[in-house]
């Protein structure tokens, strides 16, 4: 009973990380205005730990929670269609490359970021029912590399520096 207690409070508590990590970033003006929609994806940090420390399953619940909570306090539904799909594709896509062992935190973390940009542009052309936003990747997916090296290279460090911390 008292691991489970543990592991919720740490659970909360990095999901409020994530929380926080997501609305600093809403609070930052964009990078490149020419290209809306860029952003480093900074609650990405909290992901790409818990897959490393945890599993898929506290990944992805972090990550719905934190969307929720995000989309109820600052957002609408189809911004929650967008952001719901390019989490779960890019932790699909992480959790794969993690489990064959071929890449760092960092390669890892710039294959997600690179997915959740492809997840959402599919999307997007679904919705927006136009193949031609698919030329929105070459940018997205420059943005993402480099938020991808960015989140991977934090990432690491918060696991390599947790590596003594036991649930």
């Amino acid at each position: 009973m008292k691991i489970r207690t543990k592991k919720l409070v740490l659970l909360s508590t990095l999901t409020a990380c994530a929380v926080i990590l997501s609305y600093v970033e809403m609070l930052v003006p964009p990078l490149f205005s020419a290209v809306p929609g860029i952003k480093m994806g900074l609650a990405n940090i909290i992901t790409v730990f818990l897959l490393y420390k945890f599993s898929y399953k506290e990944a992805f619940l972090v990550a719905l929670c934190r969307i929720l909570i995000m989309t109820l306090l600052f957002s609408n539904a189809l911004t929650f269609i967008y952001s719901i799909s390019g989490a779960v594709f890019s932790i699909l896509v992480m959790l794969l490359l993690k489990k064959i062992n071929c890449f760092s935190t960092v390669g890892v973390s710039i294959a997600g970021a690179v997915s959740h940009n492809l997840a959402q542009v599919i999307v997007a052309a679904l919705i927006m029912k136009t193949a031609e936003i698919i030329y929105y990747m070459v940018a997205l997916t420059l943005s993402g590399i480099i938020a991808g090296i960015a989140i991977g290279l934090l990432g690491s460090v918060f696991v390599t520096y947790s590596s003594k911390f036991r649930i």
